[in-house]
């Protein structure tokens, strides 16, 4: 019910907008004002055909809602805990199988013409839907690309810090080894002052190493914690991507609705010249050969065609005057 109220109150919107348009139309006749006006006659038959499906569809749900007002009961004894016995089961199956026959009908043409409403409310207001997608689109298209910047920086600073962790860290352990190797040397060469001198270094160097460890220990934290951060940010531009694409998908089916309506009616304005061609060619007592093999397909719902029969139908409204009305 919420689904229907918030469709009728857009229905309403929509014809708001039209009595709108119509009164703007209201101009001296030109080719601005001749397009606003065929656009107003357009909305104004989806409006109609919105009003004739939802009145169709509503008879079918209320249908189905006394159809299920009566499976009611005999859904819950099949569900219930009671004993029944074979011959009184049978039979309650059989009854609640004979309504659910119609119930489920009526749901399946009510969900049909759901589909056709839902359709024709696109195309409606397929502007001001288009719109909004394509803003939402460059909404998400812009957060991916400011993620993707802090990416970037994330990953710069963690490649420094990771090298200046091995840096210092590798500084400080070489240091401790030349002042070992300069400790040994001055005890092999009986250099009592050099063995001083290199003790003293090598006592400055372990020092500098075990701060060196520390440092390092901190900064594998930061490392850690900047590669914590670059796993959420990649969360963040795959959220970003994905919404972005299921929109664009979104978008890209309006346009195809809108584009098959489109089609639609420059086959039908080809139909119709072609129907005066073949009036003319009739009235010159010649005979259509190649026209006869013309096949246009009907985009959006169903699976017609038009074709060379309806061209012969149509070629019979068109009298000496429209033909010559170049």
């Amino acid at each position: 019910m919420k689904e229907l109220q918030a469709s009728t109150e857009q229905h309403e919107l929509l014809a708001s907008e039209l009595g709108s348009s119509e009164t703007t139309a209201l101009a001296p006749p030109n080719s601005g004002s001749t397009q606003a006006t065929a656009s107003c006659e357009k909305k104004q038959r989806l409006i109609d055909e919105i009003d004739q499906l939802t009145n169709r569809r509503d008879k079918y749900l209320k249908a189905a809602e006394e159809h299920y007002a009566e499976m009611a009961p005999l859904e819950a004894l099949l569900e219930g805990d009671e004993e029944l016995d074979a011959n009184r089961l049978r039979e309650i199956r059989s009854n609640y199988n004979t309504l659910k026959l119609p119930y489920d009908s009526s749901k399946h043409n009510a969900w049909l013409l759901d589909t056709q409403i839902t359709r024709r409310e696109q195309l409606l207001n397929h502007e001001t839907l288009m719109a909004g997608y394509t803003e939402s689109m460059a909404n998400w298209k812009a957060d991916e690309q400011e993620l993707n910047e802090k990416r970037e920086s994330l990953s710069t600073r963690l490649k420094q810090i990771q090298q200046q962790a091995v840096e210092d860290l590798a500084k400080a352990r070489q240091a401790e080894t030349d002042a070992a190797t300069a400790y040994a040397q001055a005890v092999a060469w009986g250099d009592t002052e050099g063995e001083k001198n290199a003790n003293a270094d090598a006592q400055k160097a372990a020092k500098n190493l075990a701060t060196a460890t520390e440092h390092n220990r901190r900064q594998h934290l930061i490392i850690a914690a900047l590669e914590q951060e670059l796993v959420i940010v990649d969360q963040h531009i795959a959220e970003a991507q994905r919404e972005h694409l299921a929109i664009q998908r979104t978008a890209i089916l309006l346009a195809e609705k809108v584009l098959e309506e489109q089609w639609n009616e420059k086959a039908q304005s080809l139909m119709d010249m072609g129907a005066k061609l073949w009036a003319a060619q009739r009235l010159l007592g010649g005979d259509q050969l190649s026209l006869r093999r013309l096949v246009l397909p009907k985009e959006g719902e169903g699976f017609d065609t038009w074709g060379s029969r309806e061209l012969s139908d149509r070629s019979y409204k068109f009298t000496v005057e429209d033909i010559l009305s170049l």
